[in-house]
Order: structure tokens, then C-alpha cells, then sequence
């Protein structure tokens, strides 16, 4: 029996009024994409249909105010400013086609229909200049395959599942084409598959060389991998072939910041701030690594400047709430309250802009609001979300089963000797920072930041296209050779080289580490481990106002954290019970309740001779990236004890959440 057409599924029935279209049946496509909006209002391509059906029909206005609401639910959509720019060729309004098609094209810059009518537009304007670089941009198109553009239009638009299914399709009938396997590890990197971009992109490097967009693409998977002294020998090479490029530049800082170098970085981005003193981000990522730097009214400033470029930019109001000190002003949560409740602010600087209010009203002592925007900030980023509380249990149980001390005794003397790592683990806010600011100034020891050398290392253990329900790691490592252990060992010492200088111990403060202690066991056999641990509720609360500037997914929900620190606890048990005397626990209130006698147990057993310099931690400088970057630079203090309980009438969840962990963590 043939299926009714309101019945059938909406993909089906968009499929029909494109074939309408495409017969030149425009009322009838009309009529068919009005009854999808009845059901759909706000579905992207049924209003752009309409507005596209109402503009074959001479309906103007019509298709205009669609656009409108079109631009209401999806800003940033290349066809919807490519069809009203359509519309405004239609009144032969020339200036507003031409913008319209410009914001088209900067969107997706593979809209053949865009810039032939650009062409078209400017040289009917008299722009020649214009018009030959909009004839350039149609001779482009032209040179590449159809699956190739409609591929990179997709991905322009976010669509990332047809692109990558047109791009794969291709691919496997056409080989080594090299804009298909440039767009596919895009593709890569957008969705964090990073491994595959590398290889894709080394790929096509090799076919060819002088191939500079894929060149900065390698570039930015390697920066996005951590490899920043690789990423910066690639902008490197870049810039020596266009020394003033400023994506080039703008990427060298980047890959400077994460090596560290923050004094080169600086002066990169007031370079790049002379040219482009409206770019928000240059004034973000300045003042970022002003921060970093213990520069913190030059930060303020940078910020504020980032605010000034751009209104709405939440991750700008953000970052000063983040400083932990700053205050903000009636006028400043006024504009954030507005920017915060406008349809046009992006998710993203919505997210950002309820953690600040969150900070906002907390520093002014209204709670109950102040929850309120935490809880709207931490419901918006779970809902973009991906993470499952379970792979980290899967992975907790099976360390349990693998890592037994008949395992570790079994591999005795596996790995590299070299005392050099100090490790400190644990949740996120819970007073590592200050244990790191601590060992940092003494004389012997090197602060870093959070390392990603053994994550890294992790993920190419699990292998490629991870199966995390029944996962290749931990199990892997009872089939490593202790040559393998060895070579493991060295490789993060040798990776790790180039955040150090010349003290023989450095620290390494990946919280999420505390999942990995077997690994470390095996292939850094001698490491200092050092465990950091707060009360829960005041840990988890801390973490659920928090947003962090990547990872860290489980903090975004009552539900989430709370068994994240459940599952924490099983893990030290176990560690604790396999590894005995390896692990020491520094419990974040004795440190505050007692600062020597806390720092003489934590440097006797690091091997470390007392000196009263890590007593006056925040005198020293340096570069600290955390959360508590400027917490840490005042002297010890107790106001952070008790905060949540200002909190308690919304923490009951959470305190039935974490059942008996509030016992059990002492």
C-alpha cells in the first residue's frame, strides 16, 4: 500500500519538494514545504525550501521575512545569506546581494552559484578587481570534483556526517586525490579524530609539498595533539614563505603558548593586534598568556579589549570571572544578562556568560541566582556533550582485574630508571595547583603544566577506532615486552624534554592521570606519585562551577562528577593496596591547616631537602595555566574551606550522589 505523503518521514518529504523544484513545480513545492513547517517550524532546510519556493514565486517579502526567522534558528548557514542575496538581486539592490553572497562565501567558500553571481555583480558595479577574484574562486570549483565541492559545502555548514560520507564514497573510487583527503581530515579534526588527520595530512604533504593549506592543517592537528614543538617547526616553514601571513602567525603563538614561551607568544600577538585591532580572539589569546604570566592588570585589560571587540563574547566575560579576584560592575552584568537572554548569542558564548554571571553573583552574595546561572551553564554544556560515565568505569574495573601485584611483581625492574617525573593526580580542584606552586619553588624541581604525554600515550595503546565497551587498554599492557616498557619510558622523558630546564625533578599535573598509575608503574618506575584529594561535596561543587577550556566532561552535571569521584576513590583503593607506600595522599585541608608540616612530609617524600621557599610559594614566579593561576600567587587561605555551604540548600543531590564517598575519602 503506498505511503501516505504526510506520513512519510520528513527527510523523504524534503527529498520531494527539491525534485519539485527541479520540475519547476514551485507552487506546488510551496504548498508541500508550508505543511512540513506546520510540523517542523524550526527545521533549517524546510525554511529554507520555503524562503527558496517563495523567491521562485516572486514572493519577495515573503521569502525575506523566512530568511529572517531561517537566521533566528541557524545564523551562520552559508545558503541562507546565498539565498537572500537571490532575493536582493531579484530587487536589483546590488550593495545587499553583494554582502548577502560575501557572508555566504566566507561561511562556505564552495558555493559556485555565490560567486558567479559576485562576478557577475561587480562587474556590472564596475569592480574589476573583485569581479577577477570571483572569476578565480568559479575556476576553482570547476578544477575539483563535484563529490569534492558539495562535500566541502556540507562541512562548512557543520554537516559533518554527508560530508564525510560523499568525501569516503569518493575517495575509495578516485585514490589519491589530495582536496578529498585534505577535506577528510578536516572532517578528522573536527570531530577530534586527530591521529587519522595526521596520517591523512603527512599523506598528502608527501604527494605534495608545497601544498601550503594543507601544510597549516598539519599544523593545527599537531597543535591540537600537543606536539607543539612539531606544530611549531610547521609554521615555521610556513612563515618563511609568507612571513606576513597572519593565520601563520596567529598559529606560531599558538604553538609558542603551549611550548610555553609566552614572552614570544606576547610579542607575536601585539604584532598581530597592530594589524587587526578588532580581532577579539588576538586580544583573548593575549591576555590569556598575560595571565599565565602573573600579568594580571595587563590581562584585564586584554580582555576587556576582546569584550570591546565584540559584545557578546562570553568567553572573554569568562576568562575574567575565571581570575578567581575580579569583580565585575553593575554596568558589565547588565550587558552579560542581555547578551546572555539575546536569540543571536551562540550556545557557546551562552555557556560562557552563565558560568560568569554564576561567578558574578556568587562574589555578591546571591546564591540562589547565582546557582541559577551555574545550573543553566552546566545544563547547556552537557546537552553538547558526548561523555559516558560508564567508559570510565569500564576502564576503572578492568584496571583492577589487569593491574594486580602479582602483575606488577611479575615486570620488577620494567622501564625507564629516571627519577625525574613527579606526578600529581586526582580531580580537578582540588588543591593540586597549590601542591604544584609548592615543589615548584624549590630549587630542584621544574614546574610544567598538565602534560597530555600519557593520555597520548594511552590513546595509541587503545588503538585505532577504539571499541570503549570492550577496550584494547588496559588488557594491552600484560603483552608489552619490557623492551616495549623501556622504550615507552624514554619516549615520555624525551617528549617531555622540551618543558623543562635544567633542575633534575619536574612535575607532571594531569589530574586525569590517577587512571593511569599502572602504566606509569611499568614504564617510570621510580616516579614520585603524589595523590591530591579535597572533601567531595566541596570538590564536586567546585567543579560544577567551573567550566574548563577543554576535557573535563564529566564536571557538567550533579550526576556525572559524582560518580567520577566514586569511581576516583575505587581507583586509589586499588592503586593503594597494589602499590603500597608508592602513592601519597595530600588531603587539600591539611594543607591549609597546615602548611609546614604539610610541605616537609610532601618533600620528604619526594627525596627533597626542606626549604622555606616552598613555604612562601606564592613569591615565586612563574607561569602557572590552571583555574587557581592567580589563587596561587596569594598567601594560604581558608575562605575556599567552606564555600559550597553558602551552596547547601541546592547540594542535596549532589550529597545523595556521592552516597558513602563523603566517608570514605579520608
Amino acid at each position: 500500500m503506498a505511503t501516505d505523503s504526510t506520513t512519510a518521514p520528513l527527510e523523504r518529504r524534503i527529498r520531494r519538494v527539491h525534485q519539485l523544484h527541479a520540475d519547476g513545480q514551485h507552487a506546488q513545492a510551496l504548498q508541500a514545504v508550508q505543511s512540513l513547517a506546520a510540523e517542523a517550524p524550526d527545521h533549517v532546510e524546510v525554511l529554507y525550501l520555503m524562503a527558496r519556493s517563495q523567491r521562485y514565486l516572486g514572493q519577495i517579502d515573503d521569502a525575506l521575512h523566512t530568511l529572517a526567522r531561517l537566521e533566528q534558528v541557524r545564523p551562520h548557514y552559508s545558503r541562507l545569506h546565498e539565498e537572500r542575496g537571490h532575493c536582493h538581486v531579484v530587487r536589483r539592490d546590488a550593495p545587499r546581494a553583494i554582502d548577502a553572497l560575501l557572508r555566504a562565501v566566507n561561511i562556505n567558500p564552495a558555493l559556485p552559484s555565490s560567486w558567479k553571481l559576485l562576478e557577475g555583480l561587480y562587474r556590472m558595479t564596475g569592480d574589476d578587481a573583485n569581479a577577477a577574484m570571483a572569476a578565480s574562486h568559479v575556476a576553482t570549483l570547476k578544477r575539483l570534483a563535484p563529490e569534492v565541492v558539495r562535500a566541502t559545502g556540507h562541512f562548512s555548514d557543520g554537516e559533518l556526517e554527508p560530508a564525510e560520507q560523499i568525501i569516503r564514497a569518493y575517495l575509495l573510487k578516485a585514490g589519491n586525490d589530495v582536496e578529498a583527503m585534505r577535506l577528510l581530515a578536516r572532517i578528522g579534526l573536527a570531530r577530534d579524530v586527530l591521529e587519522d588527520a595526521q596520517v591523512l595530512l603527512e599523506a598528502v604533504l608527501r604527494i605534495v609539498p608545497d601544498y601550503r593549506a594543507a601544510r597549516y592543517d598539519y599544523a593545527c592537528v599537531l597543535l591540537e595533539r600537543h606536539l607543539y614543538r612539531h606544530a611549531c617547526e610547521e609554521a615555521e616553514k610556513l612563515l618563511a614563505v609568507e612571513p606576513d601571513q597572519l593565520d601563520y602567525q596567529a598559529l606560531y603563538a599558538s604553538a609558542s603558548v603551549g611550548l610555553g614561551e609566552h614572552d614570544r607568544a606576547i610579542s607575536l600577538y601585539r604584532q598581530l593586534l597592530q594589524k587587526m585591532p578588532d580581532g577579539a580572539d588576538l586580544h583573548l589569546s593575549l591576555a590569556h598568556s598575560l595571565k599565565t604570566q602573573g600579568k594580571q592588570a595587563e590581562a584585564i585589560e586584554a580582555y576587556r579589549n576582546a569584550i570591546a571587540a565584540r559584545a557578546d563574547f562570553g568567553d572573554a566575560y569568562w576568562s575574567l570571572a575565571n581570575l578567581k579576584t575580579y569583580r565585575f560592575s553593575d554596568d558589565e552584568i547588565a550587558r552579560m544578562r542581555t547578551a546572555e537572554a539575546a536569540s543571536a548569542t551562540q550556545a557557546v558564548d551562552r555557556c560562557h556568560l552563565c558560568f560568569a554571571l554564576g561567578k558574578a553573583f556568587e562574589d555578591r552574595g546571591d546564591y540562589a541566582e547565582s546557582w541559577r546561572y551555574y545550573s543553566q551553564g552546566n545544563a547547556l554544556k552537557r546537552a553538547q556533550s558526548r561523555y559516558r560515565a560508564e567508559i570510565i568505569e569500564i576502564n576503572t574495573r578492568k584496571q583492577i582485574e589487569v593491574c594486580t601485584r602479582e602483575f606488577f611483581a611479575s615486570r620488577a625492574g620494567t622501564g625507564d630508571p629516571g627519577p625525574d617525573p613527579i606526578f600529581i593526580v586526582g580531580l580537578p580542584r582540588s588543591g593540586s595547583t597549590l601542591i604544584e606552586q609548592i615543589l615548584a619553588s624549590h630549587s630542584c624541581v621544574e614546574g610544567t603544566h598538565e602534560l597530555g604525554e600519557i593520555p597520548r600515550m594511552v590513546l595509541d595503546l587503545q588503538g585505532r577506532q577504539p571499541d570503549f565497551d570492550h577496550p584494547r587498554y588496559p588488557g594491552v599492557l600484560a603483552d608489552l615486552t619490557p623492551g616495549e616498557l623501556l622504550e615507552l619510558g624514554k619516549k615520555y622523558l624525551r617528549d617531555t624534554r622540551i618543558y623543562r630546564g635544567d633542575k633534575p625533578y619536574f612535575i607532571d599535573k594531569m589530574p586525569n592521570n590517577f587512571r593511569h598509575l599502572g602504566l606509569i608503574r611499568l614504564i617510570l618506575p621510580n616516579a614520585k606519585i603524589i595523590d591530591a584529594r579535597r572533601e567531595p561535596v566541596a570538590c564536586c561543587f567546585s567543579n560544577l562551577k567551573q567550566l574548563f577550556a577543554t576535557g573535563q566532561e564529566f564536571t557538567y552535571s550533579v550526576e556525572d562528577i559524582a560518580r567520577y569521584y566514586r569511581t576516583y576513590l575505587d581507583a586509589m583503593e586499588h592503586w593503594d593496596q597494589v602499590l603500597p607506600g608508592r602513592i601519597l595522599r595530600v588531603q587539600h585541608e591539611d594543607v591549609v591547616d597546615d602548611l609546614e608540616g604539610s610541605v616537609r612530609r610532601i618533600l620528604d617524600f619526594c627525596g627533597l631537602p626542606f626549604e622555606t621557599s616552598c613555604l612562601e610559594f606564592h613569591q615565586t614566579a612563574r607561569s602557572v595555566r590552571t583555574a587557581s593561576s592567580e589563587q596561587v600567587r596569594r598567601p594560604i587561605f581558608r575562605d575556599g574551606l567552606d564555600q559550597w555551604t553558602r551552596f547547601e540548600p541546592w547540594l542535596g543531590p549532589l550529597k545523595e550522589a556521592l552516597g558513602d564517598a563523603r566517608q570514605r575519602y579520608r
